[in-house]
């Protein structure tokens, strides 16, 4: 049914019709563009393994319009995805992965780290489970390449839903790990991050899907409107109040307690809302707005998902 409304929706607006509807990403990170040419602004990313609706072509077959789990949609080269029948795909959402836990790392076309390079990985890259040889994961990529990941950088799909601990500590211990990290406009990896997708990497790797962008993702949860009552891994949101009372909301990063936040920001830093810290970041705390607090409303609020939740990864 998903598919007809999509497919629907394309005719609908005088799009061309893609043959096969359905893809995942290919490559350790896809860029997703507003138009589609290299040259066009990046609008967003997504991760190897990811499965996507192509929506329509951009004048040729190489430049396919595809839609995220997050239901972000852009521009991308046909060589960041494959293109997939209803069945291969779902036999890919089916099927038994790996998935990425280091931030970043390199499979190799044999079970050693001398041997020569597959692709490189960045944490929440999912490949398919072939199997171990010695201290390697054996994996596929969706366009059917295979190669060897060390087990020091990946865990077993069942073994990492196990393991994930989506408590405040946790959840801010991996935001700390990107300290120093670059800001990228669009970008939502560990190659660089723009101020939503931090927050957007840092949570998929705790295998929570929110909303893309900074607007959007302050309407998930409970919102907190007193700064005395954040507490830590709360969204804090930033940006000036708009003559109609309502939020022009241009940032976001987490809340780490005893007045401090992190961010990307030029890098991934941290600030502080308290003048005498050696963090004080007077401008940001200048245009400070509410908090959000998200993770009591897991599995709650149908704005917080993940992969077993939302229907791109059911499918």
């Amino acid at each position: 049914m998903k598919r007809m409304i999509l497919l629907a929706a394309a005719q609908l607006a005088g799009l061309s019709a893609f043959a096969q509807e359905w893809g995942v990403v290919n490559i350790s990170v896809c860029n997703l563009r507003d138009t589609p040419t290299y040259s066009a602004e990046m609008v967003s990313q997504a991760l190897l393994g990811t499965p996507v609706h192509i929506l329509q072509t951009g004048g040729s077959y190489n430049w396919p319009q595809v839609q995220t789990p997050d239901t972000y949609t852009g521009w991308v080269h046909k060589d960041a995805i494959t293109v997939m029948d209803y069945d291969t795909y779902h036999a890919w959402n089916v099927a038994p992965k790996v998935v990425v836990t280091a931030l970043t790392g390199i499979v190799h076309q044999e079970a050693s780290k001398t041997s020569a390079t597959v692709s490189d990985v960045v944490a929440g890259d999912m490949l398919r489970y072939l199997g171990k040889r010695g201290n390697y994961f054996k994996v596929a990529f969706p366009d059917g390449r295979t190669g060897f990941l060390s087990r020091k950088l990946a865990k077993e799909e069942d073994d990492w839903r196990k393991d994930i601990d989506n408590s405040p500590e946790a959840i801010l211990a991996t935001a700390k790990s990107m300290l120093g990290f670059p800001y990228l406009w669009a970008g939502m990896s560990p190659k660089g991050m723009d101020c939503s997708g931090f927050v957007r990497t840092v949570l998929f790797m705790h295998d929570l899907i929110i909303p893309r962008d900074a607007g959007p993702q302050s309407k998930v949860g409970q919102r907190i409107t007193d700064m005395n009552e954040l507490k830590p891994a709360d969204l804090v949101f930033f940006g000036r109040w708009k003559e109609d009372g309502t939020a022009g909301i241009s940032h976001v990063g987490f809340y780490l307690g005893n007045g401090r936040f992190i961010h990307s920001l030029g890098l991934v830093k941290i600030g502080s809302f308290v003048p005498d810290d050696t963090y004080y970041d007077a401008y940001n705390t200048g245009r400070y707005l509410f908090g959000t607090r998200i993770l009591p409303y897991i599995g709650t609020d149908p704005l917080i998902q993940t992969t077993l939740s939302n229907p791109y990864y059911a499918e």
